[in-house]
């Protein structure tokens, strides 16, 4: 039956306009009395916007009315059976969505019509649609560039049913995609995977997530088979048919021949002007790809460098002679024999410096500064900075400072990375004011100093005991948001602690609770270390309960430190009080604990009680540290015991070189006032040697010698 006999024209002609156009109510009346005869109307119709489609809707969704779409599929399809074949099924599918889309797209703008009214519409619009299909098929009705499509419909029109028909489309390759998704789900593969994926404890959403991603990768490598074998099924179709192409030729020239005909002879035409030739569409005929090549060239000459020359002949025997060279001897004639010999390029030199590095490890350096001055060898920035970071590695700073001056008479200025490695150079050897030099340079090329760098500086300044400039440049790297590690906080407050800074100290222990760092043992050791140093005992003991209450145990080290702080203020009962309340949590002094008691109990002349404990350390089998030597000197001269007093001062004496001012002073000191004079001056004369003076100490042995008395006997 045929829908344009039932419709009238004028129905065609009014959808036509649909999707733009506002039509009246005088219209939209005659459209609806040439479908019906009923006497409905409609106030106005909304223009549809083909750029503001509504979403695609899933095959759910039209399950309702698939019986009434699929009739009017029918309808329009002449080769329609309930016994079809699969593509008839795709195609009553595809028409089911496609009614069930337009359909709400058609109630969107009549939104006043009834349904019978839009069902008159729909069958206009699906009966065009399926006269275009069965004119070429549903892809030349879709391909804009080569439907001749019918005039009834307007553009507007014709573009609303081609967004439709791609969404439809698009919608069903999914619903497929999905159903083999399901089949390969129950894959025994995908099954096996799953079962071990459980045995090793995966469940849940992961378990969910592996089992999707193994079955599509499955279904992935099913599809590549897949196309595999159709595109091997389409080149044995294609060689058949050229076989049979070929098999009829050559039966037809066999029958000209018997029919005594000569065979023709076919030929190539004469071609003029140049070969236009094109792969994947360039014209590679055109003068530019010369140009191209020529480039690409080039750049495979970076990428993959020449080869090295052979060597033989004469430049072998120079090169086994460069390689037997000792580490005294000069390299720079036979090497100048040997690039005149072998004409080298730069590879052919790393070849030679290769061989040199496994067989003359000792001589390789110097071959490679030789170098540096060689025109074949084309040195480079890099070649000097190598150079100058394996001398700064081994501390060998003039040769590194050698290597620098060769480059700037060279006229090659040191970059980034050179100046990086200078600033760890100078600062590991304590040459601070070359470590500036140098960073300051590393400043003016625009680079700021890294991590690395703020670490080495701030280990020089360190070192040259100047904490405070330090500091400076933690602070520095706080502010361009390099946070400092627990390395260089505790090394700032270990120096600020040494100089008894108590500032310094506690600037340092707050930054590192802000950086996030947790107060440890060894924090809270060298503040309580530097109060005892300045005479601050109730501080110093702040911060030992504290330590205790972040539930550390004092060690040796830090009950010594607290016992100094109190051995300022002379606080004696307080000392023995904590080391009975520590005893009874079980701790035991150790040799620093008992070091710092042996000075106290010198001082105030307890000899037995000194005695005592250098038994106990006697017994901890250790030897007394210098600190003590001098304690007993001291204590032992005032106490007037001469042999005692000479043999810990033999003691001293043979360790003079680890005594300070303030350790001379002591010995000194404690041997005038018993009466040692000629022993006094002899330690002071080692004083001077080593380049340390105390005017009072003049004073006193002046003083000594003019009024010399006897020694105290005991």
């Amino acid at each position: 039956m045929n829908l344009k006999r039932l419709v009238n024209r004028q129905v065609v002609n009014n959808l036509s306009r649909f999707n733009g156009r506002v039509r009246t109510r005088r219209d939209f009346s005659t459209i609806t009395a040439s479908i019906h005869s009923s006497n409905s109307s409609c106030d106005g119709v909304v223009p549809y916007n083909c750029s503001n489609s509504t979403p695609i809707l899933s095959f759910n969704r039209y399950m309702h009315t698939i019986g009434e779409t699929k009739l009017i599929g029918s309808s329009f399809n002449p080769k329609h059976n309930a016994n079809d074949s699969e593509e008839d099924e795709t195609m009553n599918e595809f028409l089911s969505r496609f009614v069930w889309i337009m359909r709400g797209k058609l109630t969107e703008v009549y939104k006043d019509c009834d349904k019978e009214t839009i069902n008159g519409m729909l069958l206009v619009i699906v009966g065009e649609v399926v006269s275009e299909m069965e004119k070429g098929g549903l892809e030349q009705m879709l391909d804009v560039s080569v439907a001749t499509l019918s005039q009834g419909f307007s553009r507007d029109l014709w573009k609303t049913v081609w967004e439709v028909s791609n969404a439809v489309l698009a919608d069903m390759e999914r619903e497929r995609k999905k159903e083999k998704m399901k089949g390969f789900l129950q894959c025994e593969e995908v099954q096996e995977l799953c079962r071990f994926a459980a045995e090793i404890g995966i469940r849940g959403d992961m378990m969910r997530d592996f089992r999707f991603k193994w079955a599509r990768e499955k279904m992935e490598e099913s599809d590549f088979y897949e196309g595999l074998k159709r595109l091997r099924e389409e080149v044995r179709a294609q060689e058949k048919a050229e076989e049979e192409g070929k098999n009829a030729v050559a039966m037809g020239e066999e029958a000209e021949i018997m029919d005594g005909e000569k065979p023709k002879v076919v030929t190539l035409p004469r071609r003029h002007g140049k070969i236009n030739y094109k792969i994947y569409g360039l014209d590679l005929s055109n003068p530019k790809w010369a140009k191209v090549a020529d480039r690409i060239h080039e750049s495979e000459k970076l990428d993959w460098p020449e080869e090295p020359k052979p060597i033989s002949g004469k430049c072998k025997i120079v090169t086994e002679k460069i390689l037997a060279l000792k580490e005294e001897d000069d390299p720079s004639p036979l090497l100048a024999q040997w690039a005149e010999l072998q004409k080298p390029s730069r590879i052919d030199w790393f070849t030679l410096l290769d061989k040199l590095k496994e067989q003359n490890t000792r001589l390789y350096p110097k071959v490679e500064e030789v170098l540096l001055s060689e025109k074949s060898f084309q040195a480079n920035i890099r070649d000097y900075s190598k150079i100058i970071d394996a001398h700064a590695k081994q501390n060998r700073i003039e040769d590194a400072e050698r290597i620098v001056e060769k480059m700037n008479e060279n006229g090659i200025q040191p970059d980034a990375l050179t100046t990086n490695i200078l600033v760890h150079m100078y600062s590991k050897a304590g040459n601070l004011d070359r470590a500036r030099e140098a960073l300051e340079s590393l400043r003016r090329l625009g680079f700021r100093p890294d991590r690395e760098i703020y670490n080495s500086m701030i280990m020089a300044y360190v070192n040259a005991g100047q904490p405070k400039l330090a500091e400076l440049l933690m602070r520095e790297m706080e502010a361009r948001d390099i946070k400092p590690t627990m390395e260089i906080y505790m090394t700032l407050l270990r120096s600020f602690s040494q100089h008894g800074d108590v500032g310094g100290a506690g600037r340092i222990a707050t930054t590192m609770q802000f950086a996030g760092f947790q107060p440890n043992l060894e924090s809270c050791t060298l503040l309580v270390e530097t109060f005892g140093q300045v005479g601050d005992p109730d501080q110093a003991r702040n911060n030992f309960d504290y330590l205790m209450r972040l539930g550390h145990k004092p060690d040796d080290r830090c009950t010594a430190g607290m016992i100094a702080a109190y051995e300022k203020k002379n606080m004696l009962d307080k000392a023995l009080k904590l080391l009975l309340e520590l005893e009874k949590d079980g701790f035991e002094p150790g040799l620093a604990t008992d070091t710092v008691l042996v000075d106290w109990l010198g001082k105030l002349q307890l000899v037995d009680e000194v005695e005592q404990l250098l038994g106990r350390i006697a017994e901890q089998g250790e030897a007394p540290p210098l600190k003590i030597q001098v304690s007993l000197c001291d204590m032992y001269a005032r106490a007037g015991v001469e042999r005692k007093a000479l043999q810990a001062l033999g003691v001293v004496e043979a360790k003079k070189e680890q005594l300070g001012l303030h350790d001379f002073e002591r010995v000194v000191g404690g041997l005038i006032a018993g009466g040692f004079v000629q022993e006094a001056q002899r330690v002071h004369g080692l004083m001077e040697a080593q380049g340390l003076a105390s005017e009072h100490l003049k004073v006193a042995l002046t003083a000594s010698q003019a009024f010399s008395r006897k020694r105290p006997s005991k």
